[in-house]
């Protein structure tokens, strides 16, 4: 709720409570849910492995291309409507690759589902601010928890339901999720047309112009860097540190695996805390750094004695994520207007997410190149640490209108 839309508790803002939890948990399971049954695909339809990379490189590309579309969509229909379309979105791409007759269309289904985990990737912060204005920092940390559900949960029961069921049903029974995740914005947009409320005038009041000159405000990008570091260093973790561990520090394949859960783990704790302390620092520029010096001590661990302490050096990488529900926050915090949480959440999302598709692949390269993991390892530590110019930024209180409104310098 908003001063210029109030909604009781027992209404608007249960029914919204109930629709962000359930949008949060169908937010990763698109992404994660065709990796672990690939095998079983691959045995009824041909897929190359070019065909396998290119599936594993959508996400961050579709979660990059939706940052710059969400924001039209929202403009268009409004941010109860874009969460609906996003939810429909995932449920016909689901339903697409279940019954896929080849690779082309999984290909089109997976494109479909992931359109629509990007954008509601980028309205749900904004809806959060709609809603819960005086909880922010809260829902975040509850949504971003649950997203790391959806993560999870699909990972681990994919393959058994695949192997009981078959693929496609492990594939499909994902669109139940998204269906039921409509119900309570069905009933708030049904309630909102009664009540004669527009939904998409509230929208409309920051102008269209506004996304393509974020590149002008200084909290933009700083928050933008923050996320494209979090990025970059989390896509680059999932591609390499089992085959990382592997090599510097002598882990079998199994041991790597769970290492790799573990950095997925220790980011839960984070991300209940994170958003609670961004509200009540005075200066978050600490808890960014934080996150930075997570992130530096882990690839120097890696780096420096790998074999010793290697535990310690992977919970490091992980708690480095704390970045993430940070920025989350400050998308929120940092912003005067829904219509400007809605356009820096767009910006901020879709060129971190941008950057973060090329993380594995200079990763790759370097490797390739050097025939070793020290200049990888470096080129990380060297990302890491460039938010750290943010975290100065940041540390000082600002909001991205007010940078726009005011003058160029000459």
């Amino acid at each position: 709720m908003s001063e210029h839309r109030p909604f009781p508790l027992w209404a608007g803002r249960t029914a919204a409570l109930l629709g962000i939890v359930l949008v949060a948990l169908t937010l990763r399971q698109a992404v994660v849910v065709v990796s672990p049954i690939l095998g079983d695909i691959r045995v009824d339809i041909p897929i190359s492995n070019i065909g396998v990379g290119l599936l594993g490189t959508l996400p961050p590309i579709l979660l990059a291309a939706s940052g710059f579309i969400a924001p039209r969509v929202a403009r268009g229909v409004g941010l109860d409507g874009g969460i609906v379309l996003a939810l429909l979105l995932m449920t016909l791409g689901h339903l697409v690759r279940a019954v896929t007759p080849s690779f082309a269309v999984l290909l089109v289904g997976s494109v479909v589902a992931l359109a629509g985990t990007g954008i509601g990737n980028v309205l749900l912060p904004p809806i959060v601010r709609r809603y819960f204005p005086d909880r922010v920092a809260l829902l975040t940390a509850v949504y971003v928890c649950i997203v790391g559900v959806s993560t999870a949960v699909p990972a681990a029961v994919a393959a058994p339901v695949a192997e009981q069921i078959g693929w496609r049903f492990s594939l499909g029974i994902w669109s139940v999720t998204s269906v039921v995740a409509l119900v309570p914005w069905l009933v708030i947009i049904a309630r909102e047309r009664r009540q004669r409320l527009s939904d998409a005038g509230a929208v409309d009041s920051s102008p269209p112009a506004l996304v393509t000159r974020l590149w002008r405000s200084r909290v933009a990008l700083s928050i933008t860097v923050v996320f494209s570091t979090s990025t970059i260093c989390t896509y680059a973790a999932f591609a390499w540190l089992p085959e990382i561990l592997g090599d510097v520090a002598g882990s079998t394949p199994t041991e790597a695996g769970v290492l790799l859960a573990v950095t997925g783990l220790i980011s839960v704790p984070g991300a209940l805390i994170a958003p609670l302390l961004v509200a009540r620092l005075r200066n978050v520029g600490w808890l960014i750094a934080a996150g930075v010096a997570s992130f530096v001590l882990g690839y120097l661990g890696l780096l420096l004695a790998p074999a010793t302490l290697t535990l310690l050096w992977v919970l490091l990488i992980g708690s480095g994520s704390i970045l993430f529900p940070v920025c989350l926050v400050l998308i929120n915090v940092r912003t005067r207007s829904q219509g400007g949480t809605v356009a820096l959440s767009g910006f901020a999302q879709g060129v971190a997410y941008a950057l973060g598709a090329l993380g594995p692949l200079i990763v790759g390269l370097l490797h390739d190149s050097s025939g070793g993991w020290t200049p990888p390892l470096l080129f990380l530590l060297a990302v890491a640490l460039v938010a750290t110019i943010p975290a100065i930024t940041l540390a000082k209180p600002g909001f991205v209108e007010d940078q726009l409104a005011a003058p160029m310098p000459e």
